[in-house]
């Protein structure tokens, strides 16, 4: 199998776009492949357990239900920590949850440590 880099830069004023972020990549966990996320810009916001439990994609799902999938399923969420400090989003906020925040460096390199990269 392969491993897959899901890039979210929408948040929740785009709900059924970053819902269908996490929804391909719960779907590629499901069939088998090794996934990552890196949200950055407006998708850093989709951490906060407040976005988790309230987003809803039209279609797409909630977006509570593919991230506690995906945490279970072993998914690495990586927060861009730019964007993070501007949208006021903290360590308090990753505490609990398999994330951690990062800078555009950790981007190139996953990108090229993962076969497939999906951009939303």
């Amino acid at each position: 199998m392969s491993a897959i880099l899901v890039h979210v830069t929408h948040g929740s004023e785009s709900p059924t776009r970053a819902a269908l972020a996490f929804l391909v990549a719960r779907t590629a966990l499901n069939e088998g492949h090794q996934v990552s996320m890196f949200l950055a810009g407006d998708a850093a916001v989709l951490i906060r357990d407040s976005v988790l439990d309230n987003l809803t994609g039209q279609g797409t799902g909630r977006l509570r239900e593919h991230f506690d999938a995906l945490a279970a399923g072993g998914c690495r969420f990586y927060v861009s920590g730019m964007s993070a400090k501007a949208r006021g989003v903290g360590e308090a906020e990753l505490a609990g949850k398999p994330a951690e925040f990062a800078m555009p460096e950790a981007l190139v390199r996953l990108s090229l440590s993962h076969d497939r990269m999906f951009n939303y």
